[in-house]
């Protein structure tokens, strides 16, 4: 969908659909909305005095102007109350906006005015970004086999400012909301995508490719290199798999920032994850291909970072291994022994994403980090802890832990802090290795991000348990599609842009 930013009056504008915006409790539009109300004859004022629309967050009523203005039709949405207005339910509303228009058949271009505008306190800029942001992510559509030859698509959506001094604020912000919903569309495609087709070498190689168009610097890893590293407890979840491992390196250094501490961000890829030995059930194993979500937010953000030129130095890397079972596979009992040395029993081969990101929290201690983070769809027992709600975060920091709480709330990729307690580490410990990769039943979530503290070593670190955020289930929220949601990417890129 292309996104256009004019000055003009939406009353006179020609397309398939308008889209104006009414706040919780207005009983008389105003702006925009009441230019159109008042050509079609109070259509907009009656619905709201009999009760059929109240400007509820999420809501819309759909008129039709039959011919009273150049466009054919008017979709009015709900914004919720004033006093509750911000970024994210400015990204909401579009979200919803979109999603509507685009369930209507023959609608191909649409015109609307920037949400809460008439709101004197809310930024120009941020408003036409969480526009922008919203519009293409809820226009967004998963890749198809073989591609639909007629799919309904809004083509276009064009953003209508009465104000000629507003167009350069507005147009500026659209930019910035397009070039991040770019990184968030790119990780919806790569959790989306077949595990056959994206294995990972094909994961790098899509990631190499992104690279190229852009500024970031991109190195991969092989399992040759690996081996001499040795991180063995990468090699080991992959030597299962006829496919090779990956370590895909992504390193944004901006000019001026080259003698920076960097961030470093680190994604969970497990390609498709059988359990290995300690196989899955069949329900529900398709789902397995989203295992990789964490290093596909990674990506998306590193993106993100690149083209909205974010003055940080900050690092990337996605480790893609699949975990499949088989005559080479590795097996419970057995000891494996990471980049630093450090030894891990095996009790469950399905406990698996704690062992490859081990490696990479050990390998990373060579970039001298100013802070790391990692997300990984790690384990189900977050799901029972937080729903699909919030990711579980756990941190061995409290100043780093707050500026990912900050960042969170502000891109709307909730998180909520758990417990880090000195005792959960002797759930883990070992008779014969130093660590175990499970524990007991019991605080599931917190012994698998224990297990991980345990090969971190001279940096401030956080990890995100995103196993229940990866996807969004159909009417989860109107404005986001079925399927991947690219969650992570929003995130990391406020906390790149806020970091200190």
């Amino acid at each position: 969908m292309e996104l256009h930013v004019i000055q003009g009056d939406i009353s006179a504008f020609a397309c398939d659909a308008i889209v104006v915006n009414l706040f919780e409790g207005v009983m008389r539009p105003s702006g925009g909305a009441g230019a159109v109300d008042r050509a079609l004859d109070g259509a907009i004022f009656h619905a709201l005095a009999a009760g059929d629309f109240s400007g509820k967050s999420g809501s819309a009523l759909l008129l039709y102007t039959n011919g009273r203005l150049p466009a054919t039709r008017v979709l009015v949405v709900g914004l919720g109350p004033a006093a509750d207005f911000d970024f994210l339910a400015a990204r909401k509303a579009a979200g919803v906006a979109v999603t509507y228009l685009k369930g209507l058949q023959g609608v191909h271009t649409a015109g609307a005015i920037l949400n809460g505008a008439g709101i004197g306190a809310q930024d120009l800029t941020e408003m036409a970004r969480a526009f922008a942001l919203g519009s293409q992510l809820a226009a967004y559509q998963p890749p198809e086999y073989p591609p639909k030859e007629e799919r309904q698509t809004l083509d276009s959506l064009t953003l209508v400012e009465l104000n000629a001094s507003r167009v350069a604020e507005i147009t500026a912000g659209m930019d910035a909301g397009t070039k991040l919903a770019a990184g968030v569309r790119l990780a919806r495609d790569l959790v989306n995508e077949p595990p056959n087709i994206l294995v990972p070498v094909e994961f790098a190689r899509r990631v190499q490719a992104m690279a190229a168009d852009t500024r970031l610097s991109c190195e991969v890893l092989g399992e040759a290199e690996m081996r001499e590293l040795g991180m063995g407890l990468i090699l080991g979840v992959s030597q299962g798999s006829h496919q090779e491992a990956q370590l895909i390196i992504l390193k944004h250094e901006p000019p001026g920032t080259e003698e920076q501490a960097p961030l470093v961000f680190i994604g969970k890829g497990i390609t498709f994850d059988t359990g290995g030995i300690s196989i899955k059930p069949s329900a529900g194993m398709d789902e397995m291909k989203t295992d990789m979500a964490g290093a596909a937010a990674v990506m998306g953000s590193m993106l993100a970072l690149s083209t909205l030129e974010i003055p940080q130095r900050v690092f990337g890397l996605a480790i893609c291994v699949e975990n499949m079972p088989g005559g080479n596979a590795y097996r419970p009992g057995d000891i494996l022994t990471n980049i630093k040395g450090k030894t891990a029993e095996i009790l469950n081969t399905d406990a698996e994403g704690r062992l490859i990101l081990s490696d990479c929290l050990g390998f990373v201690e060579r970039y001298q980090p100013r802070a790391v983070i990692d997300l990984a769809t790690l384990t189900g027992a977050i799901g029972i802890a937080l729903g699909d709600q919030a990711a579980g975060l756990f941190s061995n920091d409290e100043d780093w832990e707050q500026q990912v709480v900050a960042a969170a709330a502000a891109s709307g990729d909730r998180a909520w802090p758990m417990p880090m307690y000195a005792e959960y580490a002797d759930t883990i410990k070992s008779d014969m290795a130093q660590v175990k990769n499970t524990a007991d039943r019991m605080a599931g979530v917190s012994s698998s991000a224990k297990f991980l503290e345990h090969f971190t070593e001279g940096y401030p670190w956080a990890h995100l348990d995103i196993a229940y955020m990866a996807l969004r289930g159909k009417g989860k929220d109107s404005s986001e599609p079925k399927g991947a949601s690219g969650y992570g990417v929003q995130l990391l890129t406020a906390l790149a842009a806020g970091s200190n």
